[in-house]
């Protein structure tokens, strides 16, 4: 199956299931305090349904159009903008005849679920299958830094390793690339001695403008052969699969960084190379560096256990039983809403050009992997609806949140807005809605046919 189409269904499944239990979060609490729901809808249905049944009071149905999904609840001005029914007199199962309590608590249900939904999925997943990382401190030799030009410019050289962010320390080296995106400092160790540098401000700026190169730091990667290529200058020389560089022409040449700053500088020479074989041997090999600063050797990799096994990093594993998992997917899902509100704030500071990484249902989907893969799946939903609960509860007409922000105004004066002032709040609402929604895809566009 294309890795196109597997994209597409796992983000239409992830999309689908979050809405639903979303509008969810709604419908259940209005069932509660006996308000009448008119419909409850995966997907706009604008201008006709796929699919509508209606049961009860409600009719349940599939729109055509995959941009959310709704309930419409009586006596409440929603993006159905149905005004006609608040002309007449409320009516005891209207939205807007229940108490303000009421109705704070069914407008705040989806993004309740959302977010406890998330956490629910961390829960599982850390006691399904753990934490497995790698510890920085392990790192024998520090990091490699692949893209040299950002490098630089953050200040960062292969062989630092970044402890800290912000004053927070740096547990596992996947952590460090959030870090960078969301902080304003660090602290890198170089050569047994800590530095402390501020992260440019449009740094994120500079990791967008080329997103091959958004993962420029690396575990420093040993030199390993996997064989030789057919036609190449060295094809007679004995190079074994496995074998690893340790030194070239006297020279320590362990990682690829080594051996390809040392090519370079031979270029068109002949060099005796030392490697260790898979037996642990070593052996001495003369080969020919071409014109071009390479050997014509394809590159292997070694496991996760040999590279513990020979003290390149550690890899650290953590199990937990049901109980322990609890705390540790609460933890997972706070750190996760952290992390997003601190990209938010960039996004919102024009000098970081954060806002030329918005994107829309292209980026989304990209999210998924290309190959069926359970925990990726649920772990980039979980993600999405984190990003779904927060986006909502922001004071945005037309948006869970702007209903929420004009309930608690109503409870603390004791005056309700005027169903007037609602509706043309809601209107200006849609619009920004709408001009995010035209931006975050119109990004999506602009990268696919410019980059």
């Amino acid at each position: 199956m294309s890795p196109v189409v597997i994209k597409t269904i796992q983000f239409f499944l992830s999309l689908s299931l979050l809405i639903v239990l979303h509008e969810l979060g709604h419908f259940i609490p209005a069932k509660i305090f006996k308000t009448r729901v008119e419909k409850f809808y995966l997907f706009f249905d604008v201008k006709f349904s796929l699919f509508k049944k209606k049961i009860g009071e409600t009719v349940y149905g599939i729109g055509w159009l995959p941009l959310g999904g709704y309930v419409k609840i009586s006596g409440m001005i929603d993006e159905s903008m149905d005004t006609e029914q608040m002309k007449e007199e409320p009516k005891p199962w209207e939205f807007r005849s229940k108490p303000a309590w009421q109705r704070l608590i069914i407008m705040l249900g989806g993004v309740t679920v959302n977010f406890v939904l998330a956490v629910l999925i961390y829960i599982g997943m850390a006691y399904s299958y753990g934490d497995q990382y790698i510890p920085m401190e392990s790192l024998k030799d520090g990091l490699w830094v692949t893209e040299k030009e950002i490098g630089d410019e953050l200040g960062v050289q292969t062989g630092d390793k970044i402890v800290a962010v912000d004053g927070e320390k740096i547990e596992a080296f996947s952590d460090v690339f959030m870090g960078l995106v969301n902080g304003n400092s660090f602290t890198l160790e170089r050569e047994g001695q800590k530095i402390q540098k501020d992260i440019p401000v449009d740094f994120i700026a500079t990791l967008i403008e080329d997103e091959n190169k958004i993962r420029f730091l690396q575990p420093r990667q040993p030199f390993v052969v996997n064989n030789v290529e057919k036609g190449s200058a060295n094809e007679a020389v004995e190079f074994r699969k496995h074998d690893e560089f340790l030194a070239i022409n006297g020279q320590e040449a362990i990682y690829f960084d080594q051996v390809q700053r040392i090519l370079e500088e031979n270029k068109g020479k002949e060099i005796a190379i030392q490697v260790r074989r898979s037996t642990g041997e070593e052996a001495t090999l003369n080969a020919t560096v071409s014109d071009e600063g390479k050997l014509g050797v394809r590159l292997g990799a070694l496991t996760l256990e040999e590279y513990q096994d020979r003290g390149y990093y550690r890899i650290q594993t953590v199990k937990y039983s049901f109980l322990e998992s609890i705390p540790a997917g609460i933890r997972k899902g706070v750190d996760i809403l952290e992390s997003y509100v601190k990209q938010l704030k960039k996004i919102f500071n024009p000098e970081t050009g954060a806002y030329k990484g918005v994107g829309g249902f292209g980026a989304i989907g990209s999210m998924f992997p290309d190959t069926w893969n359970w925990p990726a799946f649920w772990a980039t939903t979980a993600f999405i609806s984190i990003i779904l609960a927060f986006m909502n509860i922001l004071p945005i007409p037309a948006l869970d949140g702007g209903h929420v922000m004009f309930l608690l105004y109503e409870m603390v004066s004791g005056r309700k807005p005027s169903d007037k002032f609602l509706e043309y709040a809601q209107m200006v609402g849609f619009f920004l809605l709408i001009g995010l929604l035209l931006f975050a895809n119109g990004n999506d566009l602009y990268k696919w046919l410019f980059k």
